[in-house]
């Protein structure tokens, strides 16, 4: 194909090596130019400025509120470990300093928390939604910040400038493994979740084969050898089949923290 790819990520950027190898992939074998960038605005993709993103599962569920929906579901990763059972599935690791005396989630009554985006659902959504079933939502926490990233999260509890953060169970495994200090200086107390994981998307305005094309070169990636490598440097084992029913777990939250009026953590 003459036309070229612009494949955005909203993710975390300790992802990047990998979403740049999927990128290569999808250019050779859809004989296209597929660029990686990284994405400022949703509204990107309604705009037409973007073809493909990896995106987090919370504006998923936002953009497919809009009519028509300015994307659509191409698959989501499986990642490697047991907690995953082979689902397209992630946590939100609630992490704080390794000496604090910090021990349940209760414990976090009153003191300083940080979230990396409030557009995240393993950083923020999932953390309100806890809240809402604790019938916590008038201030439960002392301090709320916003760090940007959720490594920037980590280093902020790391450092005791907050107490503590909700962490993308991925994430924070990539930032464990590449980065040991900081293992040894953060205590995982708690995981919210499961929820579904983050999905790859198509831009609505691509044909129908093009998409079919992208789906069938993400599920089929897992199949190779040295692509397995590759994904597992971001702990990918592979890419599944999503459908829109599946974020109906993340829908639901979203949907309940908006009945109740609870739309900050703050």
């Amino acid at each position: 194909m003459d036309a070229k790819l612009r494949i955005a990520t909203f993710l975390a950027p300790n992802m990047l090596p990998v979403y740049e190898f999927i990128v290569d992939v999808i250019g050779r074998e859809l004989d296209c130019d597929a660029e990686l960038v990284v994405g400022t605005s949703f509204d990107q993709f309604g705009r037409g400025e973007f073809d493909v993103g990896f995106i987090c599962s919370l504006p998923y569920v936002q953009l497919t509120r809009q009519t028509p929906s300015p994307v659509e579901l191409l698959a989501a990763p499986v990642l490697r470990g047991d907690r995953y059972a082979g689902r397209p599935i992630y946590f939100s690791d609630v992490i704080v300093q390794r000496d604090s005396p910090v021990r349940t989630f209760d414990d976090l009554r009153g003191r300083s928390w940080a979230y990396n985006d409030p557009e995240s659902h393993s950083g923020y959504n999932l953390t309100r939604h806890r809240l809402l079933t604790m019938g916590e939502t008038r201030g439960f926490f002392g301090c709320v910040v916003e760090a940007g990233f959720h490594q920037r999260a980590m280093r902020m509890a790391a450092a005791g400038e907050v107490d503590a953060a909700a962490i993308d169970s991925q994430v924070l495994a990539i930032e464990f493994r590449d980065q040991p200090d900081l293992s040894e200086e953060l205590r995982v107390i708690t995981a919210l979740g499961p929820s579904t994981i983050q999905p790859v998307v198509a831009a609505r305005h691509l044909p129908a084969d093009l998409k079919a094309a992208l789906r069938t070169t993400l599920l089929r990636i897992g199949d190779d050898p040295a692509a397995r490598a590759e994904l597992a440097k971001g702990f990918v084992e592979r890419f599944v089949p999503v459908t829109d029913e599946d974020y109906d777990d993340i829908r639901g939250m979203l949907a309940a923290a908006e009945q109740a009026g609870f739309l900050t953590l703050a």
